[in-house]
């Protein structure tokens, strides 16, 4: 190896460290700088992740331009099928998912039950107190659960605002709505099977209030893209259990695409995250985490990606005081604790399935 390049190799390798070192956010523990070492030694993070790779861009750059050598390898799938090839990988011994980053926060918090390794991000003191579990799982994010319109065939006085509404306005005009109204298959979507047992957990009427908006008949779907795109092109007219992040985001640019916070009960779901036990990226693995918690990570998130911030400290009202301010006791949001996992034994998630079934006709 010549001399030129040798220096050249250790100047890039301080311009890479410096860059780090001065990453490293105010009121860390002082032993963190070995974390940042450590991550660009790695030089690379696995995320396994439900959040699309076009709203996940502007932080995987923001996270790339923090941590210079480390390269982000995003893997963007549904929760089924996370869930699914996680615990495969697991299984086998494979290569996997550093990080576990899914919206189907019930089977995400049964694999950080089982896989996750504990770490107690510097982060923590600045989340709500029911989206962190053992220090191992994470609530990454705000997002009220809304319905989804046309505005060009739903009139704005018959706009339900909230469940009951929603019902009444289906099955007073089973007609217009036959198979009209979509929302989660929750059969084939993680998500929607566990937004599913939420609303029967805040509504005691939910299999009642089901079956009659489901009079006109369902179309159930397994993506929210999906359901957002026949909902504006008018081949459904409504949809319900409809992340908010994603409508809010889509209906800057899509004049067809109403939404309907309901005032009855609105779902909030946060995206869980945890670092797996086998992360072969580890220290990564913690730099991602921390940064997706953070005030930057979160302000990305907020204002780039459209996704609320779970902090209440973000510039903006895209956070828990600006949606606290817009829907106040409305809010409930879905605690990352061991009450999700009720619903996935096996047994119980049947008998939901077919209650479920039999209220929806399906």
């Amino acid at each position: 190896m010549s001399n030129t390049f040798r220096i050249s190799l250790i100047a890039t390798a301080v311009l890479i460290s410096t860059s780090a070192m001065s990453a490293l956010p105010q009121g860390y523990p002082a032993d963190y700088q070995n974390v940042v070492d450590a991550a660009t030694k790695e030089g690379k993070l696995v995320v396994y992740s439900t959040t699309d790779t076009k709203s996940a861009d502007p932080l995987i750059k923001g996270f790339e331009a923090t941590y210079p050598g480390i390269k982000v390898e995003y893997n963007d799938m549904n929760s089924t099928e996370l869930y699914n090839r996680f615990i495969s990988e697991q299984a086998s011994g494979s290569s996997s998912g550093d990080v576990v980053w899914s919206s189907s926060m019930d089977t995400a918090l049964k694999l950080a039950a089982d896989y996750a390794q504990e770490y107690t991000s510097p982060e923590q003191s600045q989340l709500p107190k029911w989206s962190v579990w053992n220090n191992k799982a994470y609530g990454t994010t705000y997002e009220p659960v809304v319905f989804i319109y046309n505005k060009r065939l739903i009139p704005a006085n018959e706009v339900p605002d909230s469940h009951a509404a929603l019902a009444k306005l289906v099955a007073s005009q089973t007609d217009k709505f036959k198979s009209k109204v979509t929302t989660y298959d929750v059969e084939k979507s993680g998500v929607g099977f566990m937004l599913s047992v939420q609303d029967s957990k805040a509504d005691p009427n939910y299999f009642k209030t089901l079956a009659e908006v489901a009079k006109g008949g369902l179309a159930v779907q397994s993506s929210t893209g999906t359901m957002m795109e026949r909902v504006s092109s008018g081949e459904n007219l409504i949809g319900y259990n409809i992340l908010g992040s994603y409508s809010e985001a889509r209906a800057k640019t899509d004049p067809s695409l109403g939404i309907s916070y309901p005032k009855d009960y609105t779902l909030v779901l946060s995206r869980v995250s945890f670092i797996s036990q086998q992360a072969q990226n580890s220290n990564a693995a913690k730099l991602w985490l921390d940064y997706v918690l953070s005030e930057k990570g979160q302000s990305i998130l907020a204002n780039q990606a459209d996704i609320p911030s779970i902090r209440n400290d973000i510039e903006g009202d895209n956070d828990i005081n600006g949606m606290t301010q817009m829907l106040g006791q409305a809010l409930k949001p879905i605690p990352v604790d061991e009450s999700l996992l009720e619903y996935l034994q096996p047994k119980k998630r049947l008998e939901y399935i077919k209650l479920w079934r039999e209220a929806a006709a399906k």
